[in-house]
């Protein structure tokens, strides 16, 4: 027997055999259910109810009997992707987590874009879907204003409908996740600067960008995260709760939506192309719509390691927009740890939550 070797009791080899078998065959199990796509989790499970549609649009108010703060809160989620990333299981929900700080807590979900929203530009979006849905929640809720919080490019939805409508009636905006600055950021939106890749080249019979365009777009952003996301995976293998939340984080990142054809080609022109949210440049329909112009305390959430929004295309946002009562709150976190996971829960979550808290008032409690 070697020098280094150690003996093991009889029953300590056995139960370590035992646990080898059982990981063994939960490894076969979960891997089959992967490569088949079955057995993917349930995601959106906090229950809500729908209060506003328009077109494709639906709001949803998340139920709750212990609603402490008001004004009530609006968020408005990306264009691009399906938001039940916010709402993504039991425990670990962006929106059951705020909903039990004590807010009135809507979502503002855009569905699913077809052939009718094809002609949708940015302007439709800031001044006609964000103000009804304004709103629609003041209405509800019989709050006479509104706390605003926009996550990615729904961060960009939301700064706009306020620097477009000074008068909106709100208590605060949050943006999480949200580019500003769209030049030297990532390669391809170089190429979309440069006129590489051109919008009308990708459009589908609808006249929008297909999903399908949208996702190879943000693989391409971050080529290897997929591979290192397997390589967690296959030595966790037999771990059902790591299996089952891989299940529900690749299949969101995987589960995109069309981009209305005419915002896409905004926001290539002038986003991207013109980078006119940092110049001031920005029009929407006749007229110009400047950051500087937005007077409501705000809060800009930054992630460190995001790499589909990288710190230097959402921190400007600070300092365009024009608010005194404003604050920036800088996470070591990637893009969907903002609203998701350890980091979200400990950190972002906590601190949104203050900074509305803040800026509420108290909901008096019902006499029995």
């Amino acid at each position: 027997m070697g020098a280094g070797a150690v003996l093991r009791a009889p029953g300590e080899v056995l139960n370590r055999v035992r646990r080898d078998v059982e990981r063994n065959a939960l490894r076969a199990r979960n891997g089959i259910k992967i490569v088949a796509g079955a057995g993917r989790p349930a995601a959106g499970l906090t229950p809500k109810d729908v209060v506003w549609q328009k077109d494709r649009a639906t709001m949803w108010r998340y139920r709750s009997d212990h609603v402490r703060h008001a004004p009530p809160l609006l968020i408005v989620f990306s264009l691009v992707s399906k938001s039940y990333v916010l709402d993504l299981t039991p425990g670990n929900s962006f929106v059951e987590h705020l909903r039990d700080d004590g807010f009135d807590v809507f979502l503002l979900d855009w569905g699913t874009p077809d052939e009718r929203d094809a002609s949708n530009g940015l302007e439709d979006y800031a001044e006609r879907y964000i103000p009804a849905a304004v709103d629609a929640v003041r209405e509800a809720s019989g709050s006479p204003d509104v706390s605003l919080l926009g996550y990615c490019f729904g961060g960009v939805l939301a700064l706009l409908a306020v620097a477009a409508n000074p008068e909106l009636p709100l208590a605060s905006l949050t943006t999480v996740a949200t580019p500003v600055d769209y030049q030297g950021s990532w390669a391809l939106t170089e190429a979309l600067a440069r006129g590489d890749l051109k919008v009308g080249e990708v459009l589908d019979d609808a006249g929008n960008v297909p999903p399908s365009v949208l996702y190879q777009y943000f693989k391409l952003i971050a080529p290897t995260q997929e591979l290192s996301q397997y390589a967690n995976l296959l030595d966790n293998l037999w771990d059902d709760a790591l299996v089952e939340a891989h299940q529900r984080m690749a299949g969101w990142a995987k589960d995109h939506v069309p981009f209305p054809g005419r915002a896409a080609q905004q926001s290539v022109d002038m986003l991207i192309r013109d980078n006119a949210l940092m110049t001031g440049r920005l029009r929407l329909g006749n007229r110009q719509v400047s950051l500087a112009d937005i007077r409501t305390p705000y809060l800009n959430v930054v992630a460190t390691r995001d790499n589909i929004v990288p710190p230097s295309a959402s921190l400007p946002a600070f300092e365009l927009v024009g608010s005194a009562d404003k604050q920036q709150l800088l996470l070591d976190a990637g893009h969907i740890g903002q609203v998701v996971g350890r980091t979200a829960h400990r950190t972002s979550i906590p601190a949104i939550s203050d900074f509305l808290r803040r800026r509420s008032r108290p909901v008096p409690l019902e006499q029995p």
